[in-house]
């Protein structure tokens, strides 16, 4: 019964939430604010936030900009700041090619974009459709987005980010090219182990046919065991766990090699191949978990390195329909953390 009512809480929380009136403009909603801050490096660029003078001057220096999304009390920006940002070889290559500007996703500060539109932090944060902390969005010369890192990437990872936009391979193709073809080179240690999702929909994937009547969103998780580091957290810990399982019934399920050319039938019923579809998603992390809605269309996706209170958290944004009302998934989440600590729940982000 306990379970039961927090279940219904979470449910009910898109449409009260989303009725309730906005914050003070000059403030940041509670429990998104002060606790948990955590100082940035010295070297990131103390901007006025004019995007224009900032790509201007990050040109002349012959550097690329990154523009860093956070919030206070994030862990995964605490993460970055501390396990990648902390290593001396990350942190000299992104000061040597990079200018670093940070934007808090709920702030009050103006940014003058690329267009000369003035707005708050908040709404320029809302506009590049920032779901997740830390966002990091790599801009070449022109102000084009080349390569977008949704979340936390572990250093060995966010090391070949760099080195991608740092070298201007965005020009010759995606990360995903650039990836492969570091892997074709041997350039890579690849993982040989197999994972496996129980009740996943049947290979090979017809998925508009296989759903016909479930009524339930759908969840595709695109993973190559050969560059999954993270895989054995996801399939072996966290997908087991028994309050993960019951949400995990909520939805149809499937898994998806991104580089199969194997014929599948999409959510919304298009015959094409498997990796070219991956490719029309612009899949460029394992695991990349993407959900559809019972139309087949995209409502959702996690594409970096996650801990079961997200991953749990994006499953039941998914299947209550809770996105529907609530846009944006941090406050969600904040709601769901509120709720499970007033029942008595302890809630660890980082297990």
């Amino acid at each position: 019964m306990k379970t039961l009512l927090i279940a219904l809480s979470l449910m009910l929380f898109g449409a009260a939430h989303a009725a309730s009136p906005p914050a003070h403009p000059t403030q940041l909603e509670a429990g998104l604010n002060n606790p948990g801050y955590q100082e940035k490096p010295a070297w990131f660029k103390e901007s006025f936030l004019d995007l224009r003078d900032d790509l201007s001057e990050a040109k002349a220096a012959n550097k690329r900009v990154i523009l860093y999304f956070y919030q206070d009390g994030c862990p995964y920006c605490t993460k970055l700041l501390q396990d990648n940002f902390g290593k001396a070889d990350i942190a000299d290559k992104t000061r040597k090619h990079f200018e670093v500007i940070a934007i808090n996703m709920w702030g009050d500060r103006d940014v003058t974009d690329l267009d000369g539109k003035s707005v708050t932090e908040k709404t320029f944060a809302a506009a590049q459709q920032v779901q997740y902390t830390p966002t990091l969005l790599f801009l070449d010369e022109s102000g084009k987005v080349v390569l977008r890192v949704n979340g936390y990437y572990a250093p060995d990872k966010f090391n070949l980010a760099l080195d991608f936009v740092a070298g201007k391979h965005d020009q010759a193709g995606s990360f995903r090219d650039y990836f492969a073809k570091l892997k074709a080179d041997g350039k890579i240690n690849p993982s040989s182990k197999e994972y496996t999702l129980p009740r996943s929909l049947p290979q090979p994937l017809r998925l508009q046919e296989a759903r016909k009547g479930t009524g339930r969103p759908l969840m595709v998780v695109f993973a190559k065991a050969d560059e999954c580091d993270t895989c054995a957290e996801l399939f072996d810990d966290i997908f087991k766990r028994e309050n993960v399982v019951y949400s995990l019934g909520g939805l149809d399920v499937a898994q998806a090699n991104p580089d199969a050319d194997t014929a599948i039938q999409t959510p919304d019923g298009k015959d094409i191949k498997l990796n070219e579809w991956a490719k029309s998603l612009g899949i460029k992390y394992s695991p990349s978990v993407v959900f559809f809605d019972t139309d087949g269309k995209e409502v959702f996706r996690t594409e970096a390195y996650l801990k079961a209170f997200h991953i749990h958290g994006a499953l039941d944004y998914v299947a209550t329909g809770a996105y529907r009302a609530q846009p944006e998934f941090q406050r969600y989440l904040q709601h769901r953390r509120e709720v499970l600590e007033a029942h008595g729940f302890t809630v660890d982000l980082m297990k």
